[in-house]
């Protein structure tokens, strides 16, 4: 057994049960008496667009605008693909957000609004309420970003400053509505994938004041006062559960992090070794997570509890990082770094971490590979891992041990996967 290939085979596995390519296709509707308009946000719009397009009757009406991350475009011929800003958003997919919205308001009742929805959407789907610049949207997403709030809590405060999000985009056609969606948040609720374009929102402009407090961020005077307005019932909230725009809609959780794992764990089973999954849930300080992870490799290598190895401890979820230092790592690079720290050159163990969506942070890689020897590698070259995680810099640590993963992107998001192997 090949250590390095069975982790990189088990990421494999985990991205191909995530393939828009091949999941889309068995969840497409017949088409409707009237139009089909196909809109979409996310990493894998493209994929999912192209999908769509290769499977729809060619003699049946198609037509859409879906917007993707820079990098992530693929070639379509009915459907219009935009590129935009990713993780902070920018004009570009805020005229194609406009575009969408005004699309989606001449639909009539005997049309479809086929809608695909991927991780990534909140920021790519950026239609700021009037009175919103642009700029304090970037500023206030930036803010979030850095300040280690979870993605369900970052997409609570956008839902309450956005024109399309929280289920303003089913408020705005009077068609029928299927959205597929491929879930990048723990609970796979669509509430929180692409901050919910279709989906009713129970959250409200004072959780929304409550979150950014919390996370210590100040945001700009146009936000604060639109929030504060809000709420007081100055301002609309997003619709609610029960709201009957929802009575037309259907949000079909198409891939999850779940789903992936359980793939993951049936490639390394078939290779030989047992499979612990941890859940696809996990969240927290990519570093502190590590610490239990640790312990627990520990525990199945000196005691054989609550596995003999060979095994795989296999998780998902989406785990959060805090920047302190001035570092180019991301929360998979930060995890590994922690759990070698911690693991201190434990003997045959090794590990995995990457996002699925091929991009760690704001990096090249997916994430990286950490073999037993990666201190005494790194020591070698002069390298102290404490210091580095202190600078959040696991990408700088894993660069110069040759140990990154690059993907490119990978046109999917079920969010991040890990699996360490005590062989």
């Amino acid at each position: 057994m090949d250590p390095r290939e069975l982790l990189l085979g088990s990421f494999r596995a985990a991205l191909a049960a995530a393939d828009p390519l091949a999941i889309v296709p068995p969840h497409l509707p017949k088409p409707p008496k009237g139009r089909t308009l196909v809109v979409g946000a996310g990493k894998a719009a493209g994929a999912m667009a192209l999908a769509v397009e290769r499977h729809w009757p060619p003699e049946a009406p198609l037509e859409g605008v879906v917007i993707t991350r820079y990098g992530h475009g693929l070639p379509t011929r009915r459907i219009r693909v935009v590129e935009a800003g990713h993780p902070v958003p920018d004009e570009q997919g805020e005229a194609a957000a406009r575009a969408i919205l005004a699309a989606a308001r001449e639909l009539q009742a005997d049309d479809l609004l086929l809608v695909l929805v991927s991780g990534g959407g909140s920021s790519l789907l950026a239609l700021p309420l009037p009175g919103i610049p642009m700029a304090d949207l970037k500023a206030v997403t930036r803010s979030l970003l850095a300040s280690g709030a979870p993605i369900q809590d970052m997409n609570t405060v956008r839902k309450h400053l956005s024109a399309i999000q929280g289920g303003r985009l089913a408020l705005a056609t009077r068609a029928r509505i299927l959205a597929l969606v491929i879930s990048d948040v723990t609970g796979d609720d669509p509430t929180h994938i692409a901050s919910g374009p279709c989906a009713p929102d129970p959250s409200t402009h004072a959780d929304a004041i409550a979150i950014l407090r919390r996370f210590g961020v100040d945001p700009p005077a146009s936000i604060a006062a639109h929030l504060a307005r809000g709420a007081k019932g100055a301002e609309p909230e997003t619709p609610k559960p029960g709201d009957p725009a929802f009575s037309r809609v259907e949000n079909r959780v198409i891939a999850t992090a779940h789903a992936s794992l359980v793939a993951a764990a049936r490639t390394v089973e078939g290779r030989g070794a047992a499979t612990l999954l941890l859940g696809d849930s996990v969240t927290g300080e990519a570093a502190e997570v590590a610490k239990v992870y640790a312990a627990l490799a520990r525990e199945v290598r000196r005691y054989g509890e609550p596995a003999k190895p060979p095994v795989a401890l296999i998780s998902g979820g989406e785990t959060t990082v805090t920047l302190r230092g001035k570092g180019r790592g991301g929360r998979c690079t930060e995890f590994l770094l922690s759990l070698a720290v911690e693991l201190a050159g434990e003997e045959r163990t090794w590990a995995l971490a990457c996002d699925t969506d091929g991009i760690d942070g704001s990096e090249d890689n997916a994430g990286a590979i950490l073999t037993p020897d990666a201190l005494a590698r790194a020591s070698a070259l002069g390298l102290e891992a404490k210091a580095l995680l202190a600078e959040n810099d696991g990408y700088g640590f894993f660069s110069a041990l040759g140990d990154l993963v690059v993907t490119g992107p990978t046109r999917t998001n079920v969010n991040d996967y890990r699996v360490i192997l005590v062989a």
